[in-house]
């Protein structure tokens, strides 16, 4: 592997500080992630990894790979997920009895201009781990890879043909959590981040891997760049709340929403539904819904918005729930006032003028509308958000300020460290 990397460039691999020993710390956590390139740490330290489960058909490189021991995962498997957890916290206790274990906690590649949230599995253990950080000081970046930018191809051919490429790999002090950190691993994951953060000279940003999911997930209904989806979900997780209870609960919060048929909700009765304690992460998700500011909201509109961040590729889920929530007793229909606030909700945005869709779904001109009639101009029209919906409509005022252009290797148009801050004041719904 070392005459691999030489022979791609990457003459010397400058190191600074000390690798602890197994015993001392049984994980090592390393960010940036930003390429496939990262693999040199791995090689140079022969540690096991955490690594998709779809790495290991990889011609060659899957046969390679397993000599490390890796722990394989699936990010779409929740059960996956757990499995690996518990590997992880296994072979971290196991008092150098295994070889460390290199983690990348932030579950996939950014730019390295910040670094998102880190994932917890590194910090259930409990145990010391040593922060490892990576930097690529070359003057022509020709390894990131990322969402956007070139591909695997283009990136490796870049690579090549660079006479030389520097990498340069620095090994922090081990990080001793406390007991307060042992009993709360995202809190132990954020000091770690702020730490290696420092060390990097880049800001940190509460955006994740699933944040960039939801914002490129292809569907009918794409999100636009200013929609406030995104301060919803990391406001959810702030709750706690775990995804496959969020799924699970979705329909019951549906069928309370429909009962009230679209009365209003005090913060504390938002928390009774939600099982949550009252807290400052409740009120500010309470105050995205909260229109006029009154102390009220719609339990509807809650359950669209989750719906789409639950199921981003899905759009006609989605709509089909909020048909049932928002449709008449008699056939389910609503009227264009209702179709607004559906679809304003589930993309996020301030302000939006479905009145020309309306009247091409309702061709008999009744004024209203079933789901039937929406699926059906769905299925004859599926690019009807393009000609209906895109792209003047949706650039409206929201609850974030328009984010800047991507960058040819940007991770998503809203990651940039400028907007690491964003989430820090109260929102107010789609108004602000």
């Amino acid at each position: 592997m070392r005459t691999m990397w030489f022979a791609g460039g990457f003459h010397r691999v400058a190191v600074k500080g000390r690798q602890a020993l197994p015993a001392e710390a049984a994980i090592l956590t390393l960010a940036p992630h930003s390429s496939y390139f990262d693999a040199i740490p791995v090689t140079m330290t022969m540690s096991s990894i955490v690594m998709k489960a779809e790495s290991r058909d990889i011609p060659i490189w899957g046969t390679l790979i397993k000599y490390i021991r890796p722990v394989f995962v699936s990010r779409m498997d929740q059960d996956s997920r757990r499995k690996t957890v518990e590997v992880i916290k296994r072979r971290a206790q196991s008092s150098g009895k295994w070889p460390q274990i290199m983690i990348f906690p932030e579950g996939t590649c950014t730019n390295r201009t910040c670094l998102i949230t880190f994932k917890p599995g590194a910090f259930i253990p409990g145990v010391p781990v040593q922060p490892v950080v990576l930097r690529y000081p070359n003057k022509l970046d020709t390894i990131t890879w990322t969402w956007q930018g070139p591909g695997a191809l283009k990136i490796l051919w870049l690579t090549l043909c660079q006479f030389h490429n520097q990498v340069e790999i620095e090994f922090l002090p081990v990080y001793t959590p406390s007991e307060e950190e042992k009993q709360d691993p995202t809190l132990y994951a954020s000091n770690v981040r702020h730490v290696m953060a420092e060390a990097l000279g880049v800001s940190v940003t509460d955006y994740t891997f699933e944040d960039c999911q939801l914002a490129l997930a292809e569907g009918q209904l794409r999100l636009p760049a200013d929609t406030c989806l995104l301060e919803f979900a990391r406001l959810v997780r702030g709750l706690g709340l775990k995804p496959e209870k969020l799924e699970r609960d979705l329909d019951r919060h549906a069928d309370s929403a429909r009962m009230k048929q679209g009365g209003s909700l005090t913060l504390p009765k938002f928390a009774a539904q939600l099982e949550v304690p009252e807290s400052q992460a409740l009120e500010d998700l309470f105050a995205l819904f909260d229109e006029r500011g009154g102390g009220e909201m719609d339990m509807r509109e809650y359950v669209v918005a989750l719906s789409v961040v639950c199921r981003p590729s899905q759009t006609l889920d989605t709509i089909r729930l909020a048909f049932k929530m928002y449709g008449s007793q008699e056939d389910g229909s609503i009227d264009e006032h209702s179709l607004s606030s559906i679809l304003k909700t589930a993309l996020g945005v301030a302000e939006l003028t479905v009145t020309d869709l309306f009247r091409a779904i309702d061709q008999e001109e009744k004024g209203r509308i079933t789901f039937a009639d929406f699926e059906r101009f769905a299925e004859a029209y599926p690019d009807f958000a393009e000609e209906y919906l895109y792209p003047e409509q949706t650039h409206s005022q929201s609850c974030a300020q328009t984010p800047p252009a991507p960058t040819p290797n940007g991770f998503c148009a809203d990651f940039s460290p400028e907007n690491s801050a964003a989430g820090t004041e109260p929102f107010r719904k789609k108004l602000d």
